[in-house]
């Protein structure tokens, strides 16, 4: 009898363990379940939700959330801050408040998204500027931003097309490449200001926690072009970029364990050997993107990151290429598939034909990049120098008409060159 009660125990205890071991099982696996929504690194490899690879081809909304002067055919007045200053100073305050609430109501909209997918993207990168989630001064508003409203519509609209999109800090806190891309005062603050840092820290803390569930995302490029070429303490700057990245990644990681995160280099998204000291291995989900213009449409242009993508047997993306030739792009478009490299080209939009979709200018903008490039540097030139008030406001309001899609060229051999089709 003691026997049996014996076995019997020993059997009990046995099943027990058993069917620990089965829900242990089934809890880690419906733990891993969100993972498999999301698009993840395999080696060299980025693999969707259903097993197959994904290799990037798509383009950038640049100018919608980070305006830059030459798009809208500037090139004095070239950043956020400063085409902001010009459009005061043609209409006021208040008009120019106005104008960018049209502008981004306008600029891109689900007709632009609806049109990149009917080409055969599947990607799109969406450069967008750190005060969008701040209460300070940015394209029309001075408190409760809306960078959350403007990335929830293209995620919805990314979704409805069965597209991926990439969150691009195209302008951080202080500046991180010190030119007018990044709207700074000429120097990458960023890398030197721990007040700057933080909140760069603290803004994709609250980005990655409200998209942590979000599988049409694809992942979080946490700065755009770190370091220009320019400054002789690069060498400093560069380790003070592997800083912040290695301070930042655990971050997201606090509330966001699911997307990838694409790491940028430094000197214009190119100069990859600073980051062979970045520590990356503890981070499954980490890839890195790179940037091309102009140069040899071959190979060995990318060797560089070819060499990178291989010692680093991580994916590898060109998030940026284009403004050349039809044969150009179409020519590095071959480089790039053939060594395995996805891109997005830049931009879509803009006012000439080297993008998809052209803007065709009205006839009074001329007197607004006139004034845009005159010298205006006092009070009495901007006086004297600018266009008549109700033609400047003339213009502004025909810039928002003609950029709608419906009033836009698709640039036909441009979209061809670049991979894709017309519809």
């Amino acid at each position: 009898m003691a026997i049996k009660k014996i076995l019997l125990g020993s059997v009990s205890t046995l099943i027990l363990l058993l069917n620990f071991t089965v829900i242990s099982s089934a809890a880690k696996s419906k733990e891993a379940t969100p993972n498999q929504q999301f698009v993840q690194v395999k080696g060299q490899d980025l693999i969707q939700p259903d097993g197959s690879k994904l290799y990037i081809v798509g383009t950038n909304l640049g100018n919608w959330l980070n305006p830059e002067g030459y798009m809208f055919g500037f090139q004095r007045m070239n950043s956020p801050r400063l085409i902001n200053e010009l459009f005061c100073e043609l209409v006021g305050p208040d008009k120019a408040a106005e104008f960018w609430q049209q502008f981004k109501d306008n600029y891109i909209t689900r007709n632009d998204i609806d049109f990149i997918a009917s080409t055969g993207a599947n990607t799109i990168r969406l450069p967008f500027h750190y005060k969008l989630f701040t209460d300070e001064d940015y394209m029309g508003k001075t408190s409760n931003q809306d960078g959350f409203a403007r990335i929830d519509s293209v995620v919805d609209w990314c979704k409805a097309n069965n597209l991926y999109l990439i969150l691009d800090m195209h302008d951080a806190p202080g500046g991180q490449t010190g030119d007018n891309i990044d709207d700074s005062f000429g120097y990458p603050w960023l890398m030197e200001s721990e007040k700057s840092q933080q909140q760069f820290m603290d803004i994709w803390k609250r980005i990655a926690e409200y998209y942590k569930n979000e599988p049409t995302i694809l992942g979080y490029e946490l700065i755009n072009e770190p370091v220009a070429t320019y400054f002789e303490n690069r060498d400093e700057l560069n380790s003070q970029l592997n800083d912040l990245y290695t301070r930042t990644v655990p971050v997201i990681r606090e509330v966001d364990p699911n997307h990838i995160i694409l790491i940028g280099a430094p000197q214009w998204n190119s100069n990859f050997e600073p980051l062979r000291d970045f520590d990356f291995s503890r981070d499954p989900q980490i890839m890195f993107t790179c940037h091309r213009y102009g140069g040899d449409a071959s190979a060995e242009a990318i060797g560089n990151f070819i060499s990178f993508r291989d010692w680093s047997n991580r994916p590898m993306y060109m998030g940026e290429i284009g403004h050349n030739t039809d044969q150009w792009q179409s020519d590095f478009v071959k480089a790039m598939k053939e060594n395995n490299i996805g891109y997005t080209f830049w931009p879509y939009k803009k006012i000439d034909n080297s993008c998809m979709m052209g803007i065709v200018m009205p006839e009074e903008w001329e007197e607004i990049v006139s004034f845009a490039e005159a010298p205006h540097h006092t009070y009495a030139e901007i006086r004297e120098l600018k266009p008549n008030r109700e033609r400047a406001a003339v213009a502004l309001n025909k810039f928002i008409k003609q950029c709608k899609t419906k009033n836009c060229v698709p640039q036909e051999s441009y979209i061809k060159s670049i991979g894709l089709q017309l519809p």
